[in-house]
């Protein structure tokens, strides 16, 4: 990171103490060395900063939708923060080489497999990149829910802190020994999605709701 990226981080960082207050299981638990993909519900734009500010010095990269270029800030900052720009649409073969390659690096991948924000957070259904990513670099899954930055504009006007659950779930893995198909690809998905709801309050569990569905089928501990 350049002398500019380490300022911004700083102001960043600063700025998220001010106007968040975080609660709830630490993120200190979050392994310290190793490759690993932190999969995470997308709510808005303040998981990504929180998420990489929290876990510093550990190396983390996401993966950023490419709207975010036409934005010199964000563009700077995804280029500072060693984002992997996807194209959400039609996720191109570079956008999983260069994942695979930060796996390789032993850097924490963050991945919001529903893809898009909710805004609510309200769990919509995953995309199964996530699955793809974990079976072909053969590196361990840890789901970090979290709840409470949907209130972040109402609590803004009222200049009311807001409060930010996180909660930290333990490392798994994906059943590589299967037969590998699309239905496993989506399985594994909605497993993961499962896992995901089931640590959230209900309200959030939106497209899981159905705790039934929850299996050890293809998750191997």
């Amino acid at each position: 990171m350049t002398l500019t990226g380490r300022f911004i981080t700083f102001i960043i960082k600063l700025l998220l103490k001010i106007f968040c207050k975080v609660e709830g299981a630490k993120l200190e638990s979050v392994p310290r060395q190793g490759p690993l993909i932190l999969v995470i519900n997308h709510i808005n734009f303040l998981e990504v900063p929180l998420i990489y500010t929290l876990l510093l010095p550990r190396k983390v990269c996401g993966i950023s939708k490419k709207e975010n270029q036409d934005n010199w800030f964000l563009r700077v900052l995804a280029k500072e923060w060693g984002a992997i720009p996807v194209n959400r649409e039609n996720p191109g073969i570079s956008t999983f080489k260069e994942a695979g390659k930060a796996l390789k690096e032993k850097k924490i991948l963050c991945i919001a497999p529903e893809g898009t924000r909710s805004g609510t957070g309200v769990l919509a259904k995953g995309h199964q990149g996530v699955a793809f990513l974990a079976l072909q670099n053969r590196v361990p899954i840890l789901i970090v829910a979290h709840y409470g930055v949907e209130n972040f504009w109402y609590n803004i006007k009222r200049l009311k802190r807001t409060r930010v659950t996180f909660i930290v779930g333990k490392p798994f893995i994906l059943a590589s020994e299967m037969k590998i198909t699309k239905n496993v690809y989506r399985e594994m998905t909605d497993q993961i999605m499962a896992r995901m709801a089931f640590m959230l309050p209900e309200r959030y569990r939106g497209a899981y709701a159905d705790m039934k569905i929850i299996s050890d089928k293809c998750i191997r501990v």
